[in-house]
């Protein structure tokens, strides 16, 4: 029998640098030129059919008129993104500990789960102005909206998360003598971190459409505001300079989201790259 040599250092070390380029071709590159064609051909399907500006405006069009008030639109993103924000952390606030009270008792599951179903089947643009008499004319009915709308499918999956850990390793816990508190915090929460992080991606791309839904209701500043004030006065590249703002922000603070799992949990499992 022949014995091989190892490979030399160098070809060992090819794989991990050709998977990071795939890695970058599939995050960065392949949708940037994506991006880029589609714009390219929305701007040249405007020209092509002399299509009118209020109907469906060229980027180029958009560029120029949201360019123009640019202070005015940097101050109502902000206004958005602060919505956005404080939607986002207050429904982590919320979420983790319910998932773990339902997880820790059938009997609380049984009875709250109903409620939390019943607070998603109401729709928010409906639940909205009754909320502004409740709480007034403030942020709060704005918070609000933005917390239901993220909060569900982040109990959904922290909960489903920490009941995924293998039956053996739960035994295994409860012979050494663990307490309820180090099952928790060594054995359940780290397996449940890739369902934490699914469950943070859905959300915080879900707190930027329900500031939105907020803010058509009830708000004198934010994206969701102007894009109500911009159709109502006809300046329809300007709405579509705000909904492209809303597009980019919710894509920049899904990617936050994601570098934060790839920087603080590296082994999660769904650090994987599509194609790699």
């Amino acid at each position: 029998m022949s014995v091989q040599a190892a490979p030399p250092l160098e070809e060992r070390q090819k794989p991990p640098r050709r998977r990071k380029k795939s890695a970058a071709l599939y995050e960065v590159v392949l949708p940037l030129i994506a991006t880029a064609g589609l714009f390219l051909l929305w701007e040249a399907a405007c020209r092509a059919f002399k299509i009118p500006g209020y109907l469906l405006p060229a980027p180029s069009e958009i560029w120029k008129d949201t360019l123009a008030i640019g202070p005015t639109v940097a101050g109502h993103t902000m206004a958005t993104f602060k919505t956005v924000m404080l939607g986002f952390v207050v429904s982590i606030l919320i979420s983790l500990p319910l998932a773990v009270v339902l997880t820790a008792s059938p009997a609380i599951a049984a009875a709250v789960y109903p409620f939390l179903v019943w607070t998603q089947s109401i729709p928010k643009v409906a639940l909205a102005p009754i909320l502004v008499v409740l709480l007034g004319t403030n942020e709060l009915p704005r918070i609000v909206i933005t917390v239901l709308v993220a909060f569900f499918p982040l109990v959904i999956s922290v909960a489903t998360g920490l009941l995924s850990v293998p039956p053996e390793l739960i035994e295994l816990s409860r012979a050494c003598r663990a307490s309820k508190l180090s099952e928790l915090l060594r054995i359940r929460l780290p397996y449940a971190i890739p369902f934490i992080f699914a469950g943070l991606k859905v959300a915080i791309s879900l707190a930027v459409v329900g500031a939105v839904v907020a803010e058509f209701v009830n708000a004198d500043a934010g994206l969701g505001f102007l894009i109500q004030t911009s159709t109502a006065f006809f300046k329809v590249p300007v709405a579509f300079g705000a909904l492209i703002i809303l597009s980019v922000m919710g894509v920049v603070l899904f990617q936050l989201v994601v570098a934060a799992e790839r920087i603080f949990f590296p082994w999660s499992s769904s650090n994987t790259t599509p194609g790699a």
